[in-house]
């Protein structure tokens, strides 16, 4: 998730204040497919060594127990990703929600959405395979099964929706006000693991915490369970894009107001007509 093109400092060639090459979009569009298949081979391998048989999971029986270690191992994880030299050099978004935040910031050239997307998808399904297969069948067992998520009992797709839609739009009202202020830019990285991480902790157990179209897409469809597919794939973008503008239309009004302020404070006093 990221600044000039993403959270941090964003590659000069994709802001887009000028002509965008092919080559350009295709070589970051190649960095966010890694990215996201090593974010998702690890959350295979975060749950498979937490939640699945293991000696941690012989210590630790409590489920919140086991979403705050895991929360927190896929928190560093993402925040590392983004940091790295290919964040940097893609913007690190890992996400289809938070490219389109960052479309919608201006941060990223329409042309790279797609792409963006694509690569992140594939890169999800991808790793979630090589999850299963370096696992292998501890990987696809409950309470495993390729780190699938899935809704709390009496969650309606509906509410789901909901609920996925604002936790996204919080994540992204945050990231684009850190954005704003360039004394926070570089805590973005960091903020976005720990959003990401706290989403894990806290809705587990309810939505199932995923925040993330990609995070769900691979192991769905390894597992085959894509009743709520559609919603974790949809929910999130919707979420982004609603926030972005929340963002835009707050952080336009604040600078309006400044510029009304010094406008005023600058302006020479008005002189009396006299007798």
């Amino acid at each position: 998730m990221d600044h000039a093109a993403g959270p941090h400092d964003a590659p000069a060639d994709l802001v887009p204040a000028g002509p965008v090459t092919w080559r350009t979009v295709g070589r970051n569009s190649a960095l966010e497919f890694l990215l996201t298949f090593v974010l998702l081979f690890g959350v295979v391998t975060i749950v498979r060594w937490v939640a699945g048989p293991s000696p941690v999971s012989a210590v630790v029986h409590q489920i919140h127990m086991q979403l705050l270690i895991i929360g927190g191992c896929v928190g560093l994880l993402l925040a590392g990703l983004i940091v790295s030299p290919g964040g940097k050099a893609s913007g690190g978004h890992i996400n289809p929600a938070i490219s389109i935040a960052m479309w919608r910031f201006g941060l990223l050239p329409g042309t790279a959405v797609v792409p963006y997307i694509a690569a992140q998808l594939a890169g999800s399904l991808l790793g979630a395979l090589a999850g299963r297969a370096v696992w292998g069948p501890a990987a696809g067992r409950p309470p495993v099964v390729d780190a699938a998520l899935r809704p709390g009992r009496g969650w309606s797709a509906g509410a789901l929706f909901a609920a996925e839609a604002v936790s996204m739009g919080v994540i992204v009202l945050l990231v684009g006000i850190f954005l704003a202020v360039p004394r926070l830019v570089p805590l973005v990285p960091w903020l976005v693991g720990f959003l990401i991480g706290a989403a894990i902790a806290l809705l587990g157990t309810t939505t199932g915490g995923s925040v993330n179209p990609a995070r769900q897409f691979g192991p769905a469809i390894v597992e085959g369970h894509l009743d709520f597919l559609w919603v974790y794939l949809l929910a999130p973008m919707v979420g982004a894009v609603l926030a972005a503008s929340l963002r835009d239309t707050v952080m336009g009004r604040r600078a309006r107001t400044r510029a009304r302020t010094r406008a005023r404070i600058l302006a020479p006093p008005r002189r009396g007509n006299g007798p």
